[in-house]
């Protein structure tokens, strides 16, 4: 199913192009069928479709977490499809930034040293790494918790943190994975208020929900059902 044309290479940070991923079996499933879209640098997309609708597939294929059956993928410029596992790493820790719903923080240490996890694989120096984390740790709102154990948190504060571990190595993709399944309503507002104005700051962000209230607050939707990807005028777009 095309989604969307691809658009040039220097715009786009995804492009997608007959992208398929088949379960062998027997049965063998297609969890998803051939979809081609494109994904513009700064665009804030979310893609709904209910549980075993294939969106955890075509997530996993996004984030490098899984190989494609078929098809093409070329994430900032780098056709990835047919990388080996060590290469996929590679892209995907310079590249892609994770934001999960069980926030997966280290709990007995610090707002700032989880913040810096982000970026000790990258081989940045202490201080510079340091610096960097303050800097996203404002950016998200928890300078007052830099030194507080990431234990004493609140759900919310827990969601920031990841977010600026994320955030800290610059990717160029950020893929949010029910980003506020844990959380209650009011603190679900907050993230939501945060990923808007970081999409409204240039960052590329994809949102995999289930809720189409939290899919309501991205300018652009594409919705999931059966492994078939298709794209819908949402009901309602943030403006800016």
């Amino acid at each position: 199913m095309t989604v969307a044309a691809a658009s040039t290479a220097d715009t786009d940070v995804v492009v997608v192009d007959g992208l398929t991923k088949t379960f062998p079996g027997p049965p063998a499933v297609t969890a998803l069928h051939p979809c081609t879209f494109s994904i513009r640098r700064g665009d804030y997309t979310a893609i709904t479709g209910a549980s075993g609708s294939g969106k955890t597939t075509l997530l996993s294929l996004l984030g490098l977490l899984d190989t494609p059956s078929a098809g093409r993928y070329l994430l900032d410029g780098i056709d990835v499809a047919g990388l080996d596992d060590r290469e996929r790493s590679a892209v995907r820790a310079h590249r892609i930034g994770f934001v999960f719903q069980a926030f997966h923080l280290v709990g007995y240490r610090t707002v700032i040293d989880n913040v810096e996890l982000g970026l000790l694989y990258q081989g940045v120096p202490k201080g510079q790494r340091q610096r960097r984390a303050l800097d996203v740790i404002e950016q998200v709102g928890l300078s007052h918790r830099r030194h507080a154990r990431c234990t004493t948190l609140s759900g919310g504060e827990k969601q920031r943190v990841a977010i600026a571990r994320t955030l800290v190595r610059d990717p160029a993709l950020v893929l949010c994975d029910e980003p506020t399944g844990n959380l209650d309503s009011t603190t679900t507002q907050q993230i939501l208020e945060l990923l808007d104005s970081l999409h409204r700051s240039g960052m590329t962000i994809v949102v995999i929900t289930h809720d189409p209230v939290i899919a309501a607050g991205a300018p652009r939707q594409l919705t999931i059902s059966d492994g078939v990807l298709t794209e819908r005028q949402p009901t309602h777009a943030t403006q800016h």
